[in-house]
């Protein structure tokens, strides 16, 4: 290989998500799991490949659990450059790293720590050969359901306090309310239809040109591919695994724990 390949993990969130009612605490990449951060199995799992030269986390500019986090680990950078979004983060860390346009870059979620090493070899295998890149995915195996939009004007169910009101009890103890469930509008036809993971892999100067393109046409960048997708590119769709999966709910940590 004559071109580098270094890795860029995007910690700068504090995944909501992943935190039950009423709890605050660590953001979710520093939640141990098995025993370390979360984050910490993340960046290893891409040290399991030698030809990663070097994993660069960028994490926000007040961030005070890095640090420990990472201690030790070999070919590892952390850098105080993330931004707002994933998609400002990771363009910051690629003009933090000043990595040449031709070397290749791979983003990985930090909130998924199961990613085995035989899947991130397949992928790295994949897109060494390739003019565009790629991500790991995984088919849709399930049936798909879109949601029926709510009408205006539809009927909630009442809140916590009129609840309390109607049978005459104190509403300080009553139990929050339900929206209203969403309906089905239609079934999708699954066929061809892929679920993106990561490690998602490409040429450091495409993913930098889409990524500027992306933020100057006001688009909503959820991964790299779609940047990429955007720029006109097709990106390689590699098989993924199961086990990468993002922990995102807070039963995924529990879930996530078992594969580790």
């Amino acid at each position: 290989m004559t071109d580098s390949l270094i890795a860029i993990v995007p910690a700068a969130g504090v995944g909501q998500r992943a935190a039950r009612p009423g709890e605050t605490g660590l953001p979710k990449q520093y939640r141990p799991i098995a025993g370390q951060p979360m984050l910490r199995h993340a960046v290893q799992a891409l040290l399991a490949d030698a030809r990663i030269t070097q994993v660069r986390v960028a994490v926000s500019a007040d961030d005070e659990w890095a640090t420990q986090a990472l201690a030790g680990l070999p070919r590892t950078v952390c850098r105080p450059c993330g931004g707002p979004t994933r998609a400002q983060t990771v363009a910051a860390a690629l003009a933090d790293s000043a990595v040449a346009d031709n070397d290749w870059v791979l983003v990985h979620d930090a909130a998924r720590p199961g990613l085995p090493a035989d899947a991130l070899a397949r992928l790295i295998d994949a897109c060494l050969s390739d003019a565009v890149g790629g991500l790991l995915a995984l088919p849709v195996a399930d049936t798909v359901k879109s949601q029926r939009p709510r009408e205006t004007g539809q009927a909630s169910r009442p809140s916590a306090a009129e609840a309390a009101a109607a049978v005459g009890v104190d509403d300080t103890v009553a139990p929050d309310a339900s929206p209203v469930e969403p309906r089905v509008r239609a079934t999708l036809d699954r066929d061809g239809l892929w679920l993106a993971q990561t490690p998602q892999m490409f040429r450091a100067g495409l993913l930098r040109a889409a990524l500027t393109d992306a933020q100057s046409a006001g688009m909503a960048v959820t991964d790299e591919a779609s940047a990429i997708e955007a720029a006109g590119h097709a990106p390689l769709l590699v098989p993924g695994s199961l086990r990468n999966f993002k922990v995102t709910w807070p039963d995924d940590f529990e879930l996530m724990e078992k594969w580790l």
